[in-house]
């Protein structure tokens, strides 16, 4: 590899860490003769149910950009060193990277230079000689650039198996404050794009067996989390209307990095929240397949997510009048809102129940998580205690116990791998 070509690669591998939007495939585009494959399992440094880690070409094309966000690294007045691929490096690092089993998909990303426009094609670009002139077939992720004209992004959506447009910030006020020079309105009418074309493909799909594919894995966006004052409340329903509105595969949350500490329209953070991060992903998965809307999960009273608690038990202990449930007699959506309870769970249990009544020693044959759910739930000889306890008793209880357990597993690591064997290089030994 050229030392200059190295060089840059240090550079704009590591300006890419900061966005986390690497969204798993869900597509299967077929190898006509080339390489590569963009498999439903995934693509994003992630393992798959049969052990397989893979891994993603995290990458900006550059850092160079003509905005400047109070809470971006790569702010135009940020004083750091700067570089930018040519649309041929971009290919060249791919396919080698590839060929060496290195990678196995593409994520693009870029600041924007010179405009919107300019930045766009020069993606576009990487993408369509992939796929033509090296007859690349793997997954590619790429940012579609928010005021980049519509034939652009049409046409990057032809090569690309997912697209995003990331939003940042959860209100336009608070978007104005820290980045003048962006708009809901630039970040919408791409995003509506590619909602069109989407649906557009699936209608002419069902006409013709062999039509050009238009972004096959969906859409995604990223807010930011910490770096304004909305609440969880208002971040969700932000999200539940990209998923309902705009049929986004995924919202990404990331915390807050202090990047730009001088700047006084930024909190004064030490470390980004990343407790609210995971509530905050948490709540997604409610909302995605637990039948969960925004307003169940956070009300006006309660506009922030509870930090102790993750947001399915915190939802039950503000609704104990709901419980317990009967584990034979209840319908699906009801029995999903159990703490303790999963999908699948969910699933085996209005299954089983078909053929006979469920005691507690099945729902622990099928999954469920007892310590948690047994406040919740009745069943054939369990009867539910949610009914003795109070609201801030019984959380304080379900934390004190989850505490204990974590202790509990700390102290049986720390058994089998003593401390001063681990430092020392001694022989690990087991204490029993």
């Amino acid at each position: 590899m050229q030392e200059k070509v190295q060089q840059k690669l240090k550079i704009l591998a590591d300006a890419a860490k900061f966005d986390v939007s690497c969204a798993s495939s869900g597509n299967s585009r077929k190898n006509k003769g080339g390489i590569g494959n963009a498999v439903a399992a995934g693509i994003c440094h992630s393992f798959t149910d049969d052990g397989r880690c893979i891994s993603l070409f995290k990458i900006l094309m550059t850092n160079n950009c003509i905005y400047d966000c109070a809470y971006c690294i790569n702010r135009r007045t940020n004083d750091r060193p700067r570089a930018t691929f040519t649309v041929q490096e971009i290919v060249d690092l791919t396919i080698n990277f590839y060929r060496r089993n290195y990678i196995e998909g593409l994520f693009l990303s870029s600041g924007v230079i010179k405009n919107p426009d300019y930045t766009m094609e020069r993606m576009m670009l990487v993408a369509k000689k992939l796929r033509l002139e090296e007859r690349y077939f793997g997954y590619i992720h790429m940012k579609a650039i928010p005021g980049a004209n519509q034939d652009l992004i049409q046409q990057a959506g032809k090569y690309a198996d997912r697209l995003s447009v990331n939003i940042e910030i959860p209100t336009e006020f608070q978007l104005k404050k820290l980045a003048p020079e962006k708009n809901y309105q630039s970040v919408l009418q791409p995003m509506n794009q590619i909602k069109e074309g989407i649906q557009i493909y699936k209608e002419e799909r069902k006409k013709y067996r062999r039509i050009p594919k238009f972004t096959p894995a969906g859409q995604s966006t990223q807010l930011i989390v910490g770096a304004t004052p909305e609440s969880d409340r208002q971040i969700l329903q932000l999200s539940s209307s990209f998923y309902n509105q705009q049929q986004l595969k995924r919202v990404y949350y990331s915390g807050y990095l202090p990047v730009n500490e001088y700047d006084k329209r930024l909190p004064a953070m030490q470390s980004p929240p990343l407790v609210r991060e995971n509530r905050l992903y948490q709540s997604d998965w409610l909302m995605r397949f637990y039948q969960f809307s925004a307003d169940e999960i956070l009300t006006e009273e309660h506009p922030f997510l509870d930090l102790d608690v993750d947001p399915k038990l915190a939802y039950a202990l503000r609704n104990l009048h709901m419980f317990p449930v009967d584990i034979n007699r209840a319908d699906y959506p009801l029995i999903l809102r159990v703490p303790g309870i999963g999908v699948q769970s969910a699933k085996m249990i209005v299954d089983a129940r078909r053929f006979r009544r469920l005691t507690s020693y099945h729902l622990k044959k099928i999954g469920v998580v007892m310590k948690r759910a047994q406040y919740f739930i009745t069943c054939n000889e369990l009867a539910g205690r949610v009914l003795d306890w109070e609201p801030s008793r019984l959380k304080s209880h379900i934390v004190a116990e989850s505490q204990m357990k974590k202790r509990k597993a700390g102290d049986t690591q720390l058994m089998l791998f003593p401390p001063q064997a681990r430092i020392t290089g001694q022989p690990k030994q087991l204490y029993f």
